[in-house]
């Protein structure tokens, strides 16, 4: 067996303490073979929009993917952005359904309300968070060479999402927690680092009161541009998503992660293929590369991730040729 120690500072108080990495010869170098000497900053990864919305994990009539979460993951996708929101458990659903929406109150992924339009803003089969965490668990432990991030566009109580992650086999020995590894102070670590170490899952949410839960606050851990293209898809400007976090933000010996998003108001087939190819590298290249003060994305989010405009670039592809440039 090998170790690997790393100092880092205690995001609370600035005390030092240090990460212990062991493992075996053969895992770490195969880590450095995959991953090299790169930080989490300057490697990028294809990520899906609202990864539930698809043809195969539940019955939904307007998708943005068309393959199952555990697909998009075999397929490449290491970035997975999901909704969720608290469903109370109807009587008067289950009983109007025949039987088959009688579902425990609990945390499900839905793209508005739980209740309101079956297959719009929920589907059935109901998709639980715990459900589908489990799902990206299950892959990292197949796949130890992987990293996954997923995003929250967060409607639940912090106690409602920790009593559903707590649900999630093996999701605590998976978690990264960046407080542990002193990002604030030193930087990012080599994700090669965080594969040896086995914290290969990363949980961001668009709300602050989880941070206890190793569920990062996105605006104070990332760069973010607005996600619309606009109805006509040609709003390629690469703007802020917010206002007071500039995409070219500079902080002392740290560095925030850029997720750049990519698609329309409303997805469709068509228009997804109009815009994954030549025009995704083209924005990154001339737009959203410069307004981010020289580098290149983290996380590209596109929607039906596999389709393109037949140009030989797929966001796959794009994603790779990042992660080949110096």
């Amino acid at each position: 067996m090998g170790a690997a120690t790393a100092s880092t500072a205690s995001a609370a108080g600035g005390t030092t303490s240090t990460v212990t990495v062991t493992a075996g010869t053969d895992a770490s170098d195969a880590a450095a073979a995959r991953w090299g000497d790169r930080r989490l900053d300057e490697v990028a990864f294809l990520t899906t929009h609202n990864a539930f919305t698809n043809y195969e994990d539940s019955r939904w009539s307007s998708a943005n993917q068309a393959e199952s979460v555990r697909a998009q993951l075999d397929n490449g996708v290491r970035g997975l952005s999901l909704d969720t929101h608290w469903y109370e458990r109807s009587t008067w659903l289950c009983i109007i359904s025949f039987g088959s929406d009688c579902y425990p109150s609990d945390v499900y992924l839905c793209h508005g309300d739980c209740k309101t339009f079956a297959g719009a803003t929920y589907a059935l089969p109901r998709q639980s968070f715990h459900g589908t965490m489990q799902t990206v668990v299950d892959f990292l432990a197949t796949h130890p060479q992987e990293v996954v991030t997923v995003f929250l566009e967060d409607y639940v109580s912090a106690e409602q999402l920790r009593q559903s992650l707590g649900r999630v086999n093996g999701l605590s020995e998976l978690l990264f927690r960046p407080d542990a590894w002193g990002v604030r102070q030193h930087g990012w670590p080599k994700v090669a680092d965080l594969v040896t170490a086995g914290k290969r899952l990363l949980i961001f949410s668009d709300r602050s009161d989880r941070e206890h839960l190793g569920v990062m606050y996105d605006k104070s851990w990332t760069v973010s541009n607005y996600w619309s293209l606009g109805d006509l898809g040609n709003d390629l400007a690469c703007v802020s998503r917010w206002s007071d976090v500039p995409l070219d933000r500079q902080e002392p010996g740290f560095r925030r992660l850029f997720t750049m998003s990519h698609h329309r108001n409303v997805p469709t087939v068509l228009t997804a293929a109009l815009d994954n190819g030549t025009k995704l590298r083209t924005r990154i290249a001339d737009q959203c590369r410069t307004a981010a003060g020289g580098r290149n994305p983290n996380f590209v989010s596109v929607d039906f991730h596999r389709l393109s405009d037949g140009s030989g670039h797929t966001p796959a592809s794009i994603v790779a040729e990042l992660n080949a440039s110096p």
